[in-house]
């Protein structure tokens, strides 16, 4: 939007508009500036807002978790609900700064608002009555798969309208002209159906009977990443740390398969207008970086399930745009890492007798246990989360 009121300016005093304005890496850095000075400005007067209202953060019980409560006692009274000014300074970003004609666009609006608000209802409940848990989980669970489903749907119901472009010229050859005529179109559900596996150069194709797998497959990436950035929110400026790494990595592939030279040198598929997606990632990586001035040890503020729940369902729904599922699982290898101490835990306790496999779960809790300072994890996580990374983005490389 911002752009075409630049461009109606300069058209005012018959100029062109400067072409800075149309590159999608001058708009990445534009989109994350504009959510990072947003969520600073906001930050004072919302922690403040969120004091006055009383909205603290809920910990567990000194009766299930002693040692868990004595080490977070503190945290109670520190407001939560921060996501509501991240989520808003990437929806201002995306209105400023991206293409409200695109698919591509409109997905990832629609996937921050509705797990927005999924998110707010849960932790609106838990802090308007004491005890509340929020949504029961069954209930949340079930509005994720919902939505999933209609992501999935949208992806793979035929559409002659929504092409998306994949290159066919060797590996060995310079692009050129002559060649890049060679490029075929594919309809959203051809493209859809290309899975594309680290460090194995030919994507599995999933076509016909076999839809329904990609179809499950997008289910359980958008609920399962949703859910997983959820449960590593626990500690001061982890789940933020985590974000802005995954983010940017997946926001580099987005810009690369945007590029044709890049995308023929990588020889990954080139997705016409993907730098729409990088924009969006790289306003998340602004608005979190912002966040984390606030929520950085000892943190003035919580971002709970409102940001967390749309946050990690927006990382998912990128991966699954750029046909990334599996590469998701090595770049957001915290937040796999989080999600299946979860499940290990549970199982092991309802299976084995009430025994468990690590001193408490989430991950990071098991080693605040075992006597690490909150930062040494916090730091720790984000180290490995880094090398998660470069090793995601090297896969690009090594296939």
């Amino acid at each position: 939007m911002f752009l075409h009121l630049i461009s109606y300016i300069f058209k005012l005093f018959n100029q062109n508009t400067p072409t800075v304005f149309t590159y999608y890496s001058t708009k990445m850095m534009l989109a994350a500036i504009t959510s990072l000075i947003i969520t600073l400005f906001l930050g004072p007067s919302v922690i403040k807002k969120l004091y006055e209202l009383k909205i603290g953060q809920t910990i567990r019980s000194k009766k299930t978790c002693p040692v868990l409560y004595e080490l977070h006692e503190k945290k109670k009274d520190i407001p939560t609900m921060g996501g509501v000014f991240i989520l808003l300074s990437m929806i201002i970003s995306l209105v400023l700064w991206m293409d409200f004609t695109n698919s591509f666009t409109i997905l990832l609006l629609i996937t921050t608002v509705y797990l927005g608000i999924v998110g707010g209802i849960d932790d609106y409940l838990k802090l308007k009555y004491k005890n509340s848990k929020g949504l029961p989980s069954k209930v949340k669970f079930f509005l994720q798969v919902i939505f999933a489903c209609f992501i999935a749907f949208y992806l793979l119901i035929p559409s002659p309208n929504q092409k998306f472009l994949k290159k066919e010229f060797s590996s060995n050859k310079e692009v050129s002209e002559k060649n890049i005529k060679k490029i075929n179109d594919l309809t959203s559900k051809e493209y859809i159906s290309r899975l594309y596996i680290p460090f194995y150069k030919k994507p599995l194709i999933l076509d016909g009977a076999y839809s329904i797998i990609i179809f499950l497959l997008i289910v359980f990436v958008i609920v399962g990443s949703s859910n997983a950035v959820n449960l590593t929110d626990g500690l001061d400026g982890l789940a933020s740390g985590c974000l802005i790494l995954a983010a940017a990595s997946f926001a580099l592939i987005a810009f690369f398969s945007n590029h044709i030279q890049l995308a023929k040198y990588l020889n990954i598929m080139y997705i016409e207008h993907s730098g729409e997606i990088a924009v969006y990632l790289f306003a998340l990586c602004g608005a979190c970086l912002g966040f984390l001035w606030y929520n950085g040890y000892p943190a003035q503020i919580f971002m709970g399930d409102t940001g967390s729940l749309s946050l990690g369902g927006i990382i998912g729904l990128s991966a699954i745009l750029l046909r990334r599922e599996v590469l998701l699982s090595i770049i957001g290898g915290i937040f796999v890492a989080e999600a299946v101490s979860v499940i290990l835990q549970v199982l092991s306790y309802r299976y084995r007798n009430k025994k468990r496999i690590f001193l408490c779960a989430p991950l990071h809790h098991h080693f605040e246990y075992k006597g690490w300072g909150e930062t040494k994890v916090v730091l720790r996580f984000w180290i490995i989360g880094l090398l998660l990374a470069i090793i995601g983005i090297s896969t690009l490389k090594f296939q």
